[in-house]
């Protein structure tokens, strides 16, 4: 069956609020499956280090200027964020290249590397290089040289990432009227999503920057009423075995809809935890089996 909207995202990997938007998105998942078709653009906040500190970022004015922005971010969300200092600046370019060169040889695995390049620069790790995104792509399930070839064989992964930063930098007549959630340029922050329905001339809802689940739920009831919601999950072992990846707590709990303390210790009761992020594997399943 044809999907009933397309929702097109503008992200990039190093983005802390597109992280935090995690919840949100999955919980739109759970909701509505396949019935929404998924696409993503690569913002890409940087092409240099020298892009931070042209503008007078370093690492210590970094840690300065965000720490603190992270570490709020990361109790009113809940997502795994390391905010200790970072050794140097990074470049974002090369991950978003990574993406998109998955996108044209790996399609099916181009959300997976996407997420785990979040969450390895999350965790406080360079993505810019080369061994750091091909671990990510590793465990994506991709042969990392598929990306490094293509990055370095095919010029239609540098056009497509270079269309995907114009369009970024091309926020539509709805989105400029809210300047407050664009960046200087002007352009998209992350996340910010493009709605429509696919094919025809149908109309269409932006929705720039970071924003409550609501605003998108409200967006979809009025482009396709019609879509059926899924419902509740009968536990957050099912979220999991869902999922088919480790998740955070913060996560389930948006798509149980129970609050933080309340899935962390369903969690704890049928999982296995590290580093904030929650499996079902080895002795975790058994429990469930049990």
């Amino acid at each position: 069956m044809a999907a009933s909207l397309l929702i097109t995202e503008f992200t990039d990997p190093a983005c802390p609020f597109a992280f935090s938007a995690e919840p949100a998105r999955l919980r739109l998942r759970w909701l509505y499956g396949d019935q929404i078709e998924w696409r993503l653009r690569m913002v890409v906040l940087s092409e240099s280090p020298h892009d931070y500190e042209a503008r007078g970022f370093t690492p210590e004015r970094q840690q300065e200027a965000k720490a603190g922005k992270k570490i709020r971010l990361q109790r009113r969300y809940g997502m795994p964020i390391d905010t200790r200092r970072r050794p140097r600046m990074i470049a974002t370019v090369h991950a978003c290249r990574a993406v998109v060169a998955a996108r044209l040889r790996a399609p099916d695995r181009e959300r997976a590397l996407l997420r785990r390049l979040r969450i390895h620069t999350m965790a406080g790790e360079p993505i810019d290089e080369p061994a750091v995104i091909a671990r990510a792509a590793r465990e994506a399930g991709i042969e990392p040289m598929t990306l490094f070839r293509a990055e370095e064989d095919d010029p239609s992964v540098d056009v497509a990432l270079r269309e995907d930063m114009a369009a970024a930098r091309a926020p539509s007549a709805g989105s400029l009227a809210l300047p407050h959630k664009l960046a200087p340029g002007p352009r998209y922050t992350c996340p910010s999503y493009e709605i429509t329905r696919p094919g025809g001339d149908w109309p269409r809802f932006d929705i720039p920057g970071f924003q409550p689940l609501e605003v998108y739920e409200a967006a979809i009831a009025n482009l396709a009423p019609e879509l059926e919601r899924r419902p509740a999950p009968a536990d957050v072992a099912e979220v999991l075995e869902w999922a088919g990846e480790p998740l955070a707590a913060a996560e389930v709990a948006a798509i149980c809809g129970i609050d933080r303390d309340h899935a962390e210790a369903e969690l704890a009761a049928v999982a296995t935890g590290q580093q904030g992020w929650w499996s079902l594997e080895g002795a975790a399943a058994e429990k469930i089996a049990a």
